[in-house]
């Protein structure tokens, strides 16, 4: 069975914990650059990790994204603490945030599949998973990724944006929860680009505050059982 190290940052700035992604992610690569060499007895096994943290306000945009679906200039921004990142993730512009979870997984494909489509579906299963034990209905929206609360219906919106990179079958980046985060937010983006649909929290579903630290108990639960590993905490 595979081990993943669960790692909660709590509260950590967007460009931090960036830098300590791509830390682990190139760590990896490099034990896989360095196992094509060696013989089979002699590689060294890759360590996957699940990175879970808490931003600052901040707005990034992914490489194929769209700058103007920030509504925004530098002075608003300013005048609502939030900053503006361009990052190397596929997806358009979303916003990170308190009350918001951010789970990066840093895995190694290679031990589990190598199919994207598949593990994009089990990042949004795990999500699915966590908020039904809060009475939730999480969906799927078709064409669309992320999970999504009434998707086919006109009162559609999105309570889970994914976005991921990935090398060497490496994976970095991934989802972002909305747990008791302030939706205001979001009224200054077009989120992931996509015009006309709403945003939800987890919060606003249930009509009370939710304790991160239980949220995060149940994504590390699902995010073992989906991707049948052991989650080391």
């Amino acid at each position: 069975m595979n081990t993943i190290l669960v790692k909660d940052l709590e509260k950590l700035n967007y460009t931090d914990a960036w830098n300590l992604q791509q830390d682990i992610f190139q760590k990896i690569i490099d034990v896989k650059t360095e196992n094509r060499k060696l013989n089979e007895e002699d590689r060294t096994e890759t360590q996957s990790q699940l990175l879970l943290v808490e931003h600052p306000h901040v707005y990034t945009i992914g490489k194929s994204g769209d700058t103007t679906n920030l509504l925004i200039n530098e002075q608003e921004l300013e005048s609502k603490n939030a900053t503006f990142v361009k990052v190397n993730r596929g997806g358009d512009i979303t916003y990170h945030g308190p009350g918001q979870i951010v789970g990066y997984p840093i895995l190694d494909l290679d031990n589990f599949f190598t199919d994207i489509h598949k593990y994009m579906r089990f990042l949004e299963e795990v999500v699915i998973k966590t908020l039904a034990d809060f009475n939730i209905k999480g969906e799927r929206s078709e064409g669309e990724t992320g999970v999504w609360i009434d998707a086919e219906k006109p009162t559609a919106r999105k309570i889970c944006a994914l976005g991921v990179r990935t090398s060497r079958w490496v994976t970095m980046h991934g989802f972002a929860l909305n747990v008791n985060s302030d939706l205001s937010y979001f009224n200054n983006i077009i989120p992931c680009g996509i015009k006309g649909k709403a945003v939800a929290s987890m919060h606003n579903e249930v009509g009370f505050e939710l304790d991160m630290n239980d949220v995060k108990e149940k994504i590390t639960k699902y995010f073992g059982e989906v991707f049948e590993s052991e989650m080391i905490i």
